[in-house]
């Protein structure tokens, strides 16, 4: 799987805590090995994130990606639960 980062992403990722940071990293790596294991909780969204997937990067941070090809995903957002799906 290759991945990749939507300069939205990058944006945000440079402001968030290093704490968060850091749990993405791990998170990420969980991702290149296994796309569905369960301390993602990986699902699509749906209403008008339809089409966009997200992971727990935290209890209250999730990652959004959306499926470039098949064998590519983008990472598009990072940030809190309440903030992603105002």
């Amino acid at each position: 799987m290759k991945i990749e980062f939507h300069k939205h992403f990058k944006k945000r990722y440079k402001k968030i805590p290093s704490k968060i940071s850091s749990q993405f990293n791990e998170r990420l790596f969980l991702f290149e090995r296994e796309l569905f294991h369960p301390l993602l909780n990986n699902h699509p969204l749906g209403g008008d994130r339809k089409g966009q997937w997200s992971i727990n990067v935290t209890s209250d941070w999730r990652a959004i990606y959306v499926f470039k090809d098949e064998d590519t995903v983008v990472f598009i957002d990072i940030d809190t639960h309440s903030n992603l799906y105002k």
